[in-house]
């Protein structure tokens, strides 16, 4: 039996991004989607310094150990772990990337750098540099400042060091003295208005690129012009800031300034990461170390040459679609039309969207009919993260002015998009729309609206409850599922969610639903506890869970529970898992593994046996200890007879994967799932075909 009985989470989420780069590294990997694994394990890297590490690193300096919080572990020594996983994954990432840029050599694409410019390019890149790049920079001379800059989070620099030609030697009674060399110090912003990616031109069939970083080295004798300088050199370096949003207490303000100013004192965030282009001169490291005030304390992580790798997700497709992973026609939903009303067909039975296999239109089109329907009178809706230009919005003001009422729920603290949040939020103010911006000390989280209608002189109500966010950019890539209903006695219940956003001292009593933070914990543990008695009594009890992240200790504790009393538990979990699978006398009847392919698997669906039964539902909320007790979650059970065998299926066509599928284990080594005997199986190649030969069917019987 194992000595643990958890897996640290920080940990087991470096695991799930190094599972990101697997992507980055598989051969089997079109080369430019390859290099867009690379962006987002960049990406990813970024955001879990600026929380997750910031948090421990608050713990830490605050003098607390943190072991009974963190899973037995001290807040040190986790730093310490931390870096050197990130610096042994950063020394990773940087092989592949070099791997992956010979393998574009051999398709004539080149990365270039200045120093390798031909004459033609040579005069394009000094044409380029004048026109777009120059006006955009920020150039700082450090050396005589009373203050050093403030860097900003995440943003690359160029770190320069300037060596001036020496005066002419001074004469003492002993003879001439050797005049001192000054050296002069001097940041470069890389401007982010600018592609990072510039494509050269060519008088050949290859396709050469260059970074605008190489762009601005090339220059730099053009910038720094006006010194008498023997040498100049450009080093990259990249701060990373804690992101922890602090909002102060300060009753004269509103919830949306609070946020607002917390947002822009993230600029100005204590370091937590300094990663820096590890051929710099020891010198010119140790002046920004010591400038910046960056110590010991702070994760120090050398790199390669050019940081902020996340800008790869946009590497241009250079036309190259032979290059790229094929692209899907997200698919219509059977029996489900875009030209009919949709409140008409859901009025008859529930259906479900599983985006991005299917159309994330249907939402839109739910939305649009409503406000445009006579007989519609009240929108609510509640919003987490939206796309840049929302069409989810533009529907919400389309209703305003036409006379609906219109309620929004919008969670101004959704990490990262408070601002775009609050600039939503004041646009749909001014258009007359009733906000609603949550409850002190939980975060709404949940993804729920209802449409009420008059039916022959009676209210009627339709709704979605829905794993992800109202947002159509994200359903392009993000696996969600969506039910559109019109169980009356569901949906009076998610009438009850609102109401208690108005009125939250209330706390509802819900006949349907399950809602955090005053009911999921306990509902699951009874969901768990029955199938325990299943097993007990003989029968086949079993639990399969699909979600984002399982850290809950007291639900993992469950879990052993249910497996030592002979549950069979399938756990699909796509990133952090803090259980450990398969251990004698602890998880043994427990398997869990985790998909990482080309789409991110968001959907959270559990399933419960309940003697041959099943129990199945959909959630908003992940086994995660903010989710069940700080949270304002939303589980919905699943009634429909086709929506639930709808996911039933696809929960086994996931579990079948044997292509991108790695188990789930305490080494956290992320080996993938033996294929052996069986055929290649790519559970969201075959998730995809599950709805295309669906769709094939009901066109056969419709000829």
């Amino acid at each position: 039996m194992s000595e643990n009985k958890y897996i640290d989470r920080e940990k087991s989420w470096l695991a799930f991004n190094a599972r990101v780069l697997q992507e980055a590294g598989d051969d089997a990997v079109p080369l430019l989607d390859r290099l867009r694994f690379l962006g987002i394990f960049s990406n990813n890297l970024d955001e879990f310094f600026r929380v997750r590490f910031a948090a421990i690193r608050r713990l830490s300096l605050s003098g607390i150990s943190g072991e009974k919080l963190l899973g037995g572990i001290s807040s040190k020594q986790l730093i310490k772990d931390i870096t050197e996983i990130v610096i042994q994954q950063q020394s990773e990432s940087l092989r592949i990337l070099s791997i992956i840029e010979k393998k574009l050599q051999e398709q004539n694409i080149f990365m270039i750098n200045e120093k390798e410019v031909s004459r033609e390019q040579e005069i394009f890149i000094k044409d380029f540099f004048i026109q777009q790049v120059s006006p955009a920079l920020v150039t700082i001379i450090l050396n005589d400042l009373a203050e050093f800059p403030l860097l900003k989070d995440t943003v690359g620099y160029l770190a320069v060091k300037l060596v001036m030609k020496p005066e002419k030697p001074g004469k003492t009674l002993l003879g001439l003295v050797k005049a001192k060399q000054e050296v002069r110090y001097a940041v470069i912003e890389i401007p982010k208005t600018i592609n990072r990616f510039v494509v050269l031109p060519s008088t050949d069939e290859k396709t050469y690129i260059i970074f605008v970083d190489d762009v601005i080295r090339h220059n730099l004798g053009s910038i720094f012009n006006i010194f008498d300088y023997e040498s100049v050199s450009a080093h990259m370096i990249k701060i990373t800031r804690d992101a922890q949003l602090d909002i102060d207490s300060d009753q004269s303000k509103s919830l949306m300034e609070k946020i607002s100013t917390g947002v822009k004192d993230r600029l100005i965030g204590e370091p937590v990461r300094f990663v820096y282009d590890q051929s710099i001169g020891k010198d010119t490291l140790k002046f920004f170390l010591s400038k910046m005030g960056i110590d010991s304390t702070d994760s120090i992580i050398p790199g390669g040459r050019y940081h902020n790798r996340r800008d790869y997700m946009n590497f241009p497709s250079l036309g190259r679609y032979d290059l790229l992973y094929n692209s899907n026609e997200p698919l219509p939903v059977r029996g489900l039309s875009l030209d009919g009303s949709i409140l008409d067909k859901i009025s008859k039975r529930d259906y479900l969207i599983n985006a991005p296999y299917q159309s994330f239109s249907y939402l839109i089109k739910f939305l649009r009919e409503a406000a445009l329907d006579p007989k519609v009178t009240t929108i609510k809706i509640t919003l987490y993260r939206l796309a840049k230009n929302s069409q989810i919005i533009s529907s919400l003001i389309n209703a305003a002015k036409n006379g609906k009422k219109v309620t929004v729920q919008i969670e101004l603290q959704a990490r990262f998009d408070e601002a775009s949040n609050i600039s939503y939020a004041e646009q749909m103010q001014t258009e007359g729309i009733h906000l609603i911006f949550g409850i002190k000390g939980l975060k709404v989280h949940s993804k729920i609206c209802v449409v009420e209608r008059i039916e022959e002189g009676k209210l009627r109500r339709y709704g979605l409850v829905s794993t992800g966010n109202f947002n159509e950019a994200t359903a392009k890539v993000y696996t969600d599922v969506t039910l559109l209903t019109a169980h009356q006695q569901i949906l009076k219940d998610v009438d009850k969610v609102f109401d208690f956003f108005d009125v939250n001292f209330r706390i509802h009593r819900y006949k349907h639903l399950i809602v955090s933070p005053h009911y999921t914990r306990s509902k699951f543990y009874k969901l768990i506890d029955r199938e325990i008695l299943n097993a007990q009594a003989g029968n086949n009890a079993y639990i399969n869970l699909k979600m984002n992240s399982l850290s809950d200790f007291a639900l993992i504790d469950k879990l052993y529970d249910a497996s030592r009393a002979g549950v069979r538990i399938r756990l699909q979990v796509r990133g952090i898992c803090s259980l450990i699978p398969g251990v004698k006398g602890m998880s043994e009847n427990i398997e869990a593994i985790s998909i990482v392919d080309n789409y991110l698997e968001h959907s959270r669906v559990y399933i419960f046996g309940n003697n041959e039964d099943p129990e199945v539902f959909i959630s908003s909320a992940d086994f995660m200890t903010r989710n069940l007790d700080g949270r304002v979650e939303v589980t919905c059970p699943i009634y429909d007879p086709n929506v639930k065998k709808e996911l039933i299926d696809t929960f086994d066509i996931g579990w079948k994967g044997n292509v991108k599928a790695r188990y789930h284990a305490e080494k956290l080594d992320n080996k993938y799932r033996v294929r052996g005997q069986n055929p290649i199986f790519r559970a969201q190649l075959q998730t995809y075909n599950y709805y295309r030969d669906r769709m094939e069917v009901e066109t056969d019987k419709t000829l």
